[in-house]
């Protein structure tokens, strides 16, 4: 009797056994019912600078979870960090920044990153919850800027263009210093631009990189004037395209271009229409 219970013990054990075939194992690789391994997940590390860019990269990130890629983002703070991550191995990836930011940052840090593919386009338009118009603007009135030196000449290149200031663009660093006029002695303030919405509250008007105008919930019609990517020269504005970016080592990485592709599709255009209020141009083409 007692051989019996035993055996009856051993053939539910044995069949117990064979029922956890094809359960994930603790490392997350799973086996088929035939005991053949699934392929490997893969993980990308896609830095960016903002929350509102996931808009555009989610339909991405699903299109590649059915390859086995799991896109993950990493998103920070501010412009100083995503390039340092990438260079030192933390991220895979970033997409945030135009090729002037990027080569700056390259010449200033010896970074070795390479732009991959190129994105968007995107207006730096001049905000205000004040007032509706640049003739409304008052003497000694605020605006903020950003104080990067590359999207700081940008922003002074806005306001020229609205009337507000002349300013001598000698090709090395522009700041507020370099104002020649401003006839009604607009006071720069030069912060981080990822600042720039938060003083809105706070100044009469505040120039906003794209991204960061949505995060804040900036409409068309908080928008005093507008800048207009049409205005510049073809040679100037090819500076201001957005890239996605990868370790020098890593610029023919078959699977990066595979995600470069996935970008560069009408599906991407449609979201810059539709949640970004054409803000965003497509510059890939």
């Amino acid at each position: 009797m007692k051989n019996k219970i035993l055996s009856l013990a051993l053939s539910a054990v044995i069949i117990l056994s064979a029922g956890l075939v094809g359960c994930s194992d603790s490392s997350g690789s799973t086996s088929s019912a035939e005991g053949e391994p699934k392929k490997e997940i893969v993980t990308v590390k896609l830095g960016l600078s903002d929350d509102t860019s996931k808009i555009l990269w989610d339909p991405i990130v699903e299109e590649f979870k059915e390859k086995d890629v799991n896109i993950e983002y990493v998103v920070f703070s501010d412009y100083t960090q995503p390039n340092a991550a990438l260079a030192n191995g933390e991220i895979d990836l970033n997409s945030f920044q135009h090729y002037n930011y990027l080569n700056n940052e390259k010449e200033t840090f010896g970074y070795q990153i390479d732009a991959i593919g190129d994105t968007l386009i995107t207006a730096l338009n001049l905000y205000s919850k004040k007032i509706s118009s640049i003739d409304e603007l008052k003497e000694g009135d605020k605006i903020a800027v950003p104080n990067d030196a590359i999207n700081e000449r940008r922003a002074l290149s806005v306001l020229q263009a609205a009337g507000l200031i002349k300013f001598d663009d000698t090709g090395d660093s522009v700041t507020k210093s370099s104002i020649t006029e401003n006839p009604k002695k607009i006071e720069i303030v030069e912060v981080d631009a990822s600042q720039t919405a938060s003083l809105l509250p706070d100044v009469a008007a505040a120039l906003v990189n794209g991204g960061y105008s949505r995060d804040a919930g900036l409409k068309k019609s908080d928008v005093i004037f507008a800048d207009d990517i049409n205005a510049y020269d073809p040679d100037v504005i090819h500076g201001y395209i957005n890239v996605i970016v990868a370790r020098t080592e890593d610029k023919d990485n078959e699977l990066y271009k595979e995600i470069v592709k996935a970008y560069q599709t009408d599906r991407t255009k449609q979201l810059y229409q539709t949640e970004f209020e054409g803000i965003y141009v497509p510059a890939w083409e």
